[in-house]
């Protein structure tokens, strides 16, 4: 019998590493999915830096390249600068991106660099044993705020697309969840979005936000998770187009 889950082009038949319930997995796919339909695999670069996703060049058949932790978009610009033919992406994590990496997306950003950005949003550090990040909600535990997170003393959840939005070398900016098929669609769509303008040549970075699960540092059931980001994440990240 013919299996229902058929692999793409792009995406490699490798057993996957990632927890039960991770979102990384789908995202992978969804960016397969968009380089394949698009033709553009042949000639895409992806930049991925410390985090969950470091070992994306085992799921994903393109050139891929693993940079210090934060600095993905300061290696894109680089790329894309002297390979201007060539399509690059970085794939980045919350506490990679958002923390030690502010400084690049943001710069990155403010310069309109033509390159696209896959932001992984699940509001903890997972790597690394599911510390505080900087997307962390609200009264959220996490191996650093066992009492959860306070605005008192630990801040706001940073909320990146909006930041990225407000900066002029963004040209299109989406945020878009992983919590159920007819929000994985949407996410196809935004990606694909994305991707499209740097095919087309466009002046200016694309950004695309993913809320995801990460049941594992959540402490919670795969689909306990799923109901979380409907429920909590997207209250404080609501999904929907910031630009473009």
């Amino acid at each position: 019998m013919e299996a229902i889950f058929k692999r793409t082009a792009t995406l490699k038949d490798f057993q996957t590493h990632y927890c039960p319930g991770c979102g990384h997995g789908i995202a992978h796919r969804l960016v397969a999915e968009v380089l394949d339909e698009l033709g553009v695999s042949e000639r895409t670069i992806g930049i991925a830096p410390v985090g969950c996703a470091v070992l994306a060049y085992d799921y994903l058949d393109v050139d891929m390249i693993e940079v210090a932790h934060g600095r993905a978009p300061a290696v894109a610009t680089g790329m894309k600068r002297t390979n201007p033919d060539k399509i690059i992406f970085s794939y980045q994590g919350d506490g990679d991106l958002a923390a030690i990496g502010t400084a690049e997306i943001v710069h990155a950003a403010q310069r309109g660099e033509r390159f696209t950005v896959i932001f992984i949003n699940n509001a903890i550090f997972g790597m690394t044993g599911g510390q505080m990040a900087p997307t962390t909600v609200d009264g959220q535990v996490t191996a650093t705020t066992p009492k959860g997170r306070s605005y008192i003393g630990q801040g706001y959840p940073m909320k990146v697309s909006e930041l990225i939005s407000s900066l002029p070398g963004s040209i299109y900016v989406e945020r878009c969840a992983l919590s159920g098929p007819g929000q994985i669609r949407k996410c196809k769509k935004a990606i694909k979005k994305a991707f499209q303008l740097q095919i087309d040549g466009a002046d200016g970075l694309g950004f695309v936000e993913v809320l995801s699960a990460c049941p594992t540092y959540w402490r919670m059931r795969p689909v306990e998770a799923m109901k979380w980001i409907e429920e909590e994440m997207t209250q404080i990240f609501p999904p929907g187009r910031f630009k473009g």
